[in-house]
């Protein structure tokens, strides 16, 4: 945050894939690492801004880290991003918290724990998701708002649910929102990496939601040679799963 308020400290460049790195995401990646090593040094740290470790798909645990999620949303002053730290074991995120340093709120939750709100003021409260509203809620993101993929989804949302709200929510503070019950739909399209969604997925499961592939399948992580995750849909109301899938399978027909 002391970065984040002095913009002639951010150092902003680009990493080859042209996206965003400022002097936020390195100084919280160090921190990051560092505690994390020192508190559990048995257990290897692959955070976004460390070289891939091929030997990786070996450990049965690990922590993904993603030091600050939403760096565009950094960059733009919009204060959506947020800090994703999650443990895996045996390919399942068991262990998950998000943190949103502009505004105070940490979420997190471990397997068979359930998922928990600390809000700025220190107060705990678990978190819900809520059955599904008419007409529904959904998050897209800012800068892919106005993709061709999510203009035909929202064509196909109408004809499935008619109406319907569209909320704009930066970084992983969707999956939040969804883990909250404020929200009930949040697809994606393209290229994320595990660090985005592991923190999610466990908030999201324990909250009552779900984070699953166009199979409708639950993530795994550190399973593959890649760590990049395909399309997703996240959902507050598991019984609606398939209809948000068939919207989906719509679009990719067209």
């Amino acid at each position: 945050m002391t970065i984040y308020a002095q913009p002639e400290q951010w150092q902003l460049q680009h990493k080859e894939d042209k996206s965003p790195l400022t002097a936020a995401d390195l100084a919280s990646h160090h921190l990051i690492v560092e505690k994390l090593q020192a508190l559990t040094p048995d257990i290897p740290v692959l955070s976004e801004e460390s070289d891939d470790d091929y030997d990786r798909q070996q450990w049965s645990r690990l922590w993904l880290v993603d030091p600050l999620d939403g760096t565009k949303e950094f960059v733009a002053r919009t204060n959506d991003f947020t800090v994703n730290i999650a443990l895996v074991v045996d390919h399942q995120a068991v262990l998950g918290i998000l943190h949103a340093p502009y505004y105070g709120l940490t979420y997190m939750a471990a397997k068979g724990c359930g998922a928990w709100l600390i809000d700025q003021h220190g107060q705990k409260q678990r978190l819900t998701t809520a059955k599904q509203l008419t007409p529904p809620r959904l998050l897209v993101s800012r800068f892919h708002a106005n993709g061709k993929k999510n203009q035909a989804l929202l064509q196909h949302t109408q004809q499935r649910f008619g109406d319907y709200q569209v909320l704009e929510v930066g970084s992983a503070l969707k999956m939040c929102r969804i883990a909250e019950g404020l929200a009930d739909f949040y697809p994606r399209f393209g290229t994320t990496m595990e660090w985005d969604t592991a923190a999610g997925q466990i908030i999201l499961e324990e909250a009552g939601g779900a984070l699953v592939d166009r199979q409708g399948r639950p993530f795994l992580y550190n399973k593959r040679d890649s760590l990049a995750n395909k399309d997703f849909i996240v959902v507050g109301d598991k019984a609606y799963v398939d209809d948000w899938l068939a919207c989906m399978q719509v679009e990719s027909a067209r």
